[in-house]
C-alpha cells in the first residue's frame, strides 16, 4: 500500500514523501492518526501543487538548517552521568539531555531530531546525529563525564 506522509516520521520518511507500507500499518495507524493519506491520483496532484507552492519556503528552511549546522560546527558537549567503579554509567544519556546541552549553548534542537549511532553506556566520547532537515544532517561530538 502506498501512502503520502503528512508529517515527518522517523525511520519511515519525511512530509510529502510517498512511501510503501504494509496495508494494516497504513490503514490502522498512519491514516487513522492523521500521519498519512492514501496515495491516489487526486491526493498526489494536491500534494504536488502544495510542494510547488511551498518550494521557496522549503529553500529558506533548508538554508536556516545549514546555518545552524555551520554554527554548531565542531562543538563538543559534556554530558554528566553517575558512574560506577567500572566506568559504566547508571541509566543512560538521552536525546533530551543532548537537546538541553545544545539549548544551553543557544541552539534549539528538538530531542526527536537527535539520535545516537552508538548508545552511550560508559564514560568516553560519542557522536549524536542531528537531523536538521531532509537534506541536512550534522554530527555533534559529546563526552560522557562522571558527575
Amino acid at each position: 500500500m502506498e501512502v503520502i506522509l503528512t508529517q515527518n516520521i522517523q525511520g519511515l520518511g519525511y512530509k510529502n514523501d510517498t512511501v510503501k507500507v504494509k496495508p494494516g500499518y497504513g490503514r490502522n495507524y498512519l491514516i487513522t492518526q492523521g500521519f498519512a493519506i492514501i496515495a491516489n491520483s487526486a491526493n498526489r496532484k494536491k500534494i504536488d501543487e502544495n510542494i510547488r507552492q511551498a518550494a521557496h519556503k522549503a529553500e529558506k528552511v533548508k538554508n536556516e538548517a545549514l546555518a545552524v549546522a555551520e554554527k554548531i560546527g565542531d562543538l563538543v558537549l559534556k554530558a554528566g552521568a553517575k558512574v560506577g567503579e567500572s566506568g559504566k554509567i547508571f541509566g543512560a544519556v538521552t536525546t533530551l539531555q543532548i537537546s538541553d546541552l545544545l539549548a544551553d549553548k543557544g541552539f534549539e534542537i528538538d530531542r526527536k531530531q537527535i539520535s545516537f549511532p552508538v548508545q552511550p553506556k560508559e564514560v568516553g566520547e560519542y557522536v549524536a546525529l542531528l537531523d536538521l532537515h531532509k537534506e541536512v544532517k550534522h554530527e555533534v561530538k559529546f563526552e560522557v563525564v562522571p558527575e
